[in-house]
């Protein structure tokens, strides 16, 4: 079925590789470990090593994401993290930097969308985020790993969401960077928006069964004018 703009009513929004700049953090962090043996890169940078590494471990990773919610331990190891936020192990420091532009598109977006957050990780590390660059006033509400009894890939949040909405999740629009945030989107009957500037690529997204691939985020405004938005 194609992308159909006329039934979009909300939007529901990943966080990393989505709004939060999580993949290059990741590979200059990746690089920085790597940089004591610069000398068996090309060029004695590293970098470019590290995003290739990032960019093949997406795949598995995303699916590993499965284990911790099949075993029934996924909200135990979400609460572990917040605990861990709240006693200072995982440090406000590493918070990673929200992607250019994001800002101003929720911005634009938000007086023609209720909009909402559906992420995997734990509550205090995503509110932490959100506050940050004070984008809570964006959203009516946000799904953590502990929100549910089961998060993504599972439709779950993503129904809960549409209800705090006061819609169906099939008037919703989830948008992510990798293949769990299609299947959930998918499972729940939602449209799905996948975007490149994160930890997917465009094969997997497509296999997945996204609607819509995006080369970023921002780009949803000019994307969705020509609906309701006009």
């Amino acid at each position: 079925m194609p992308f159909d703009k006329s039934r979009i009513r909300a939007l529901c929004f990943d966080i990393d590789g989505t709004l939060r700049d999580t993949d290059d953090q990741m590979a200059f962090r990746l690089a920085r470990w790597l940089r004591p043996f610069k000398r068996l890169f090309p060029n004695a940078d590293p970098l470019p090593t590290a995003r290739r590494l990032i960019i093949a471990s997406e795949a598995p990773g995303a699916l590993l994401l499965r284990i911790p919610d099949r075993l029934g331990v996924n909200e135990k190891l979400a609460a572990l993290g917040d605990t861990l936020f709240r006693m200072g192990i995982i440090k406000p420091e590493k918070i990673f930097n929200i992607i250019p532009g994001v800002y101003e598109m929720l911005q634009a977006l938000q007086p023609l969308y209720p909009m909402s957050i559906v992420s995997a990780r734990g509550r205090q590390n995503t509110l932490a985020f959100l506050e940050a660059y004070n984008l809570t006033q964006f959203f009516v509400c946000v799904a953590t790993a502990q929100t549910c009894k089961h998060t993504k890939p599972y439709p779950d949040p993503i129904l809960w969401v549409a209800e705090q909405m006061e819609l169906s999740a099939d008037a919703c629009l989830m948008i992510g960077d990798t293949a769990v945030d299609v299947h959930a989107g998918k499972a729940a009957g939602a449209q799905t928006v996948g975007v490149l500037c994160g930890f997917g690529d465009e094969k997997e997204l497509l296999e997945a069964g996204a609607d819509l691939i995006l080369p970023e985020t921002t780009m949803l405004p000019q994307i969705l004018s020509g609906s309701h938005l006009i």
